[in-house]
């Protein structure tokens, strides 16, 4: 074995399938297929949806539908997960890959900007959000999400170490990584959230609102 991940993934619950498909898709087909959540979060947010029974869940960020068919996973009968796509020329890939699984019942995509959409969800209000959109936009769309969480919810972000680059000098361009570092200084000082940061692959951030 070539890494500590392998290990962990040899050892842990197998890929689905059509995950596995939806994967290797990606890797081949699209410009940056590394942001696909992949074997093991894909398997850590299953295991998350478990533990949390949402009824209701939001996420920010769809890119191929890997996450959300993983946390589609553990979804009761009755629930259903909200999915936010900025990109509309992913549109039809999404759709695609939805598609090819009969968990896409469970699954309802939105394209547009989560800015704009979340909002629109009058009387409707989430157990769980998985955050996982535009990097620049975070805090902006924690902020909308956490107006739509129910109290003692939970909210994951991801990305929130960002390939190490919080700890490393910042360039002036670099944007994203400037949008993570913010959305990460205003959660520690947050006192209506609960947070831990776990170290998994590029870092996942728990967060319950009280």
């Amino acid at each position: 074995m070539d890494s500590i991940e392998d290990y962990i993934t040899e050892h842990i619950d197998s890929e689905p399938i059509i995950l596995k498909q939806i994967n290797r898709e990606a890797q081949l087909k699209l410009l940056h297929g590394n942001m696909v959540s992949g074997h093991l979060q894909g398997r850590v947010l299953k295991m998350l949806v478990n533990m949390i029974r949402p009824q209701t869940i939001l996420e920010i960020g769809t890119f191929t539908g890997y996450s959300a068919l993983s946390m589609a996973e553990a979804l009761g009968d009755d629930a259903i997960l909200h999915t936010i796509e900025i990109d509309d020329e992913m549109e039809d890939h999404i759709i695609n890959n939805l598609s090819r699984s009969k968990l896409s019942e469970k699954i309802k995509l939105h394209i547009g900007d989560a800015n704009d959409i979340i909002p629109l969800f009058e009387d409707e209000f989430f157990d769980l959000v998985y955050l996982d959109g535009n990097k620049r936009e975070y805090w902006q769309n924690f902020e909308a999400a956490l107006l739509k969480t129910k109290k003692g919810g939970f909210i994951i972000a991801d990305n929130t170490l960002w390939h190490g680059k919080v700890i490393e000098e910042i360039k002036s361009n670099d944007w994203q990584t400037k949008g993570i570092i913010e959305f990460n200084e205003k959660l520690k000082s947050d006192n209506r959230v609960e947070k831990v940061i776990l170290p998994l692959r590029d870092g996942l951030t728990l967060i319950r609102k009280k």
